[in-house]
């Protein structure tokens, strides 16, 4: 004998589906777009932490409206819900040990935005892995490297961190000038020109600044200069203002030091 299955029970469960997932969309779509404020209003820092907080709550809504319809699909089964609940409560302790890395990885998210220790879009390491974070969910984090290649780690395990971001990177460059130079002049003529070169370069953010001599070589002494750049563009200013000097250098008629090999003929 065949028993009907009423074509309800198969529709009900994909209308929940459908409703579900529209809900989701418009619900994510008002956050993005609501929490959107423009750069002329905010710090960039402020707005990193604004799309943090929008991800954190779009994946709230998103476990919500998910467990949402699985409870409805049950009682479209006619299953009794609040069995299950009630039944809950015997296990009780059996989901605690197993939920226990979920809620653990929760609390580590929700004290990770709440104290600001990153951000998305923040330039951070962690065990000798250097990435932009890309994703803060509710149980992992996600780092981009240069390469492409991307790391997810449970917020758990997100201790221990060096966080790039929190101040301007720091150029540094140790010029070597021949013995037979004066600094003094070397330095004028450095001074003008990174006065025009902190215009030029746009990852500047302060005045160069020459330190001094770092070291005295047999051959050469050694000029520190630094600057402040923007987050992670130190390599990049030092390798534009290496360039820039040795077209100045050659310019203005300045040595820069250089090995000799001398060789002697003898018996």
């Amino acid at each position: 004998m065949k028993i009907a299955f009423p074509i309800t029970r198969l529709i009900l469960p994909i209308i929940y589906i459908i409703i579900g997932y529209i809900v989701y969309k418009i619900i994510s779509n008002f956050i993005k777009n609501r929490l959107k404020i423009t750069h002329r209003e905010i710090t960039q820092k402020q707005q990193k932490r604004i799309d943090t907080i929008k991800l954190l709550l779009i994946n709230i809504i998103k476990y919500f409206i998910l467990i949402l319809v699985i409870l409805l699909i049950l009682v479209s089964f006619n299953i009794d819900i609040k069995s299950i609940l009630a039944g809950l409560g015997i296990t009780t302790a059996i989901l605690g040990l197993a939920l226990q890395d979920f809620v653990k990885d929760l609390i580590a998210g929700i004290t990770i935005i709440t104290e600001a220790q990153y951000e998305v879009g923040d330039i951070i390491e962690i065990d000798n892995f250097k990435g932009t974070v890309t994703s803060i969910g509710l149980k992992t984090t996600k780092i981009k490297d240069y390469k492409g290649r991307v790391k997810i780690i449970s917020n758990r395990y997100m201790d221990n961190i060096i966080n790039y971001s929190m101040n301007n990177s720091l150029a540094i460059i140790d010029l070597e000038i021949s013995k037979e130079e004066n600094i003094d002049n070397i330095e004028n003529i450095l001074n003008i020109e990174f006065k025009k070169l902190k215009e030029k370069i746009n990852y500047i953010k302060t005045d160069i600044t020459i330190l001094g001599i770092e070291s005295i070589t047999p051959s050469s002494n050694i000029l520190r200069i630094t600057t402040e750049t923007e987050i992670d563009k130190q390599y990049q200013v030092e390798r534009l203002l290496k360039k820039e000097i040795i077209k100045l250098f050659r310019k203005e008629n300045i040595k820069i030091p250089y090995n000799k090999i001398e060789v002697k003929n003898g018996k």
